[in-house]
């Protein structure tokens, strides 16, 4: 009963008690050799992941050091290109305002022009014709018509030219905002640390946010701004070269039809005077020829009153012989006589009246004609106060000059203009150097001078300039 009972504890063997011995001893080994390893095993890990944390962190700093590098390098990039981009819309803008003060100049000569034109209607007669200066007048408003309609066209090109800078300025002030802004926020990263404050865990910060690009796109992105801005420069350069080709060409045109102008001013003026001497100088030798003409028909009466005694003294003779008496009426050599000088005397006085009446039809044609003289004189000298009044008022193209060149702009000035006086529109020039005249009507050293046919009554005379 008692070797049964199960409140004592059992009892076992020496062999179980020296099994039991082995096996703590063998889990106790097992487990510390498995604890050493375990321990091996973290330092290991341990050092591992710390320095390959370390090594994380610092391949991050500098990659993000690499990618601040890149950012100031377009930003600094970007800004020379926006400098360059300012500097070319204020050079554009400069070109812009010179051609529209010179389109606003144009106003001057055309309004001249046109003046004289009106001026030229008050001619009289047959004054009143189309001549060279009319013409060359006609194309001058037709060169000051077509070059204010060129520098219209490169204003509003300019203007255009502008806008297109503005957009790509534009395009690179938000680009290089964005870079600033960019470079705050890495920046801020790349100063980050262990012991910063201001660290913490995120909510996913490895998400990709929506409107990510790839780098190639970010660099495509900036490198586009800035070749558009390049080309839109170049393009602004190329036309204030055209701008400034087109003042210099529109000032050469308007310049060597002025001078065309005025050379067939000075040659129609030389052309009236040269008529207004001839008609002066006929005017003189038809007055003398009327007052020696009238001195004749004085002279002419005076010889028929004179005859009127001679015949009253053969017809009283006549008369008083009839009074012969008887065989004494004789018809001898006196009667013969005395009827002869009577038919005489009445032949020359028929004679002298025919002549008397020729003389006064003559005299009476010569005063028409003195009056048709007196007539055209007038008319020439009325034209010639409107040709002196035109050249008075043209003296104030001089004035005003067709372009503003008063700028630091250093184009390549154009040497020749292409607007030259065609052979229709300049037939006295065209005639000039046919005949070997060193002199063209453009050149700066103009002949003064023009040299009518030879004449006996015309001297050659000086040009009006």
């Amino acid at each position: 009963m008692a070797l049964t009972d199960p409140k004592i504890p059992p009892r076992f063997a020496v062999s179980d008690w020296h099994t039991s011995n082995t096996i703590i001893r063998t889990n106790a080994e097992r487990q510390r050799d498995a604890s050493h390893r375990v321990r091996q095993e973290s330092r290991f890990l341990r050092n591992e992941t710390d320095n390959h944390t370390r090594w994380t962190q610092h391949d991050s700093n500098t990659k993000l050091e690499k990618r601040i590098h890149d950012i100031n390098n377009w930003k600094k990039s970007l800004e020379r290109c926006l400098a360059e981009t300012d500097a070319e819309i204020a050079l554009l803008q400069q070109e812009k305002e010179r051609t529209e003060r010179a389109l606003e100049a144009k106003k001057v000569p055309l309004d001249i022009t046109l003046e004289c034109l009106m001026l030229r209607e008050n001619r009289q007669n047959i004054d009143l014709v189309r001549d060279e200066v009319e013409a060359q007048l006609h194309k001058e408003v037709e060169v000051i018509e077509g070059a204010k309609a060129l520098l219209q066209q490169k204003v509003s090109e300019a203007f255009e030219q502008l806008c297109l800078l503005q957009e790509a300025r534009h395009q690179l002030h938000l680009d290089i905002t964005d870079k600033y802004t960019t470079l705050e926020l890495d920046g801020e990263c790349w100063r980050l640390n262990n012991n910063s404050a201001n660290i913490g865990f995120q909510v996913n910060p490895t998400r990709t946010v929506k409107g990510s690009v790839t780098p190639e796109t970010w660099d495509s992105f900036s490198n586009y701004n800035k070749l558009r801005a390049e080309a839109e420069m170049k393009a602004s350069k190329h036309l204030r070269e055209a701008i400034f080709a087109t003042l210099q060409q529109t000032a050469n045109d308007l310049e060597a039809q002025r001078q065309a102008t005025e050379y067939a001013f000075r040659k129609r003026i030389h052309e009236t005077n040269q008529a207004k001497s001839e008609l002066e100088w006929q005017q003189k030798n038809t007055q003398q020829e009327i007052s020696t003409l009238e001195n004749d028909i004085k002279g002419i009466k005076e010889a028929i009153d004179a005859k009127n005694a001679p015949m009253m003294v053969a017809q009283t003779r006549l008369e008083n012989r009839t009074y012969r008496p008887n065989v004494e009426l004789c018809r001898d050599q006196p009667q013969y006589q005395l009827c002869h000088e009577v038919a005489e005397i009445g032949g020359s006085i028929r004679s002298l009246n025919e002549k008397l009446r020729e003389a006064e039809n003559a005299l009476q044609a010569l005063r028409s004609n003195l009056e048709r003289i007196n007539e055209d004189l007038a008319v020439k000298n009325n034209s010639l106060a409107l040709e002196s009044r035109s050249m008075e008022v043209r003296q104030k193209m001089k004035e005003v000059p067709h372009s503003m060149m008063n700028t630091g702009t250093t184009f390549r000035t154009i040497k020749n203009s292409s607007h030259t006086p065609v052979v229709e529109n300049a037939p006295f020039d065209t005639a000039m150097q046919s005949a070997g005249s060193p002199v063209p009507v453009t050149s700066p050293h103009m002949a003064n001078t023009y040299t009518p046919p030879a004449s006996g009554r015309r001297l050659e005379t000086q040009l009006v300039d």
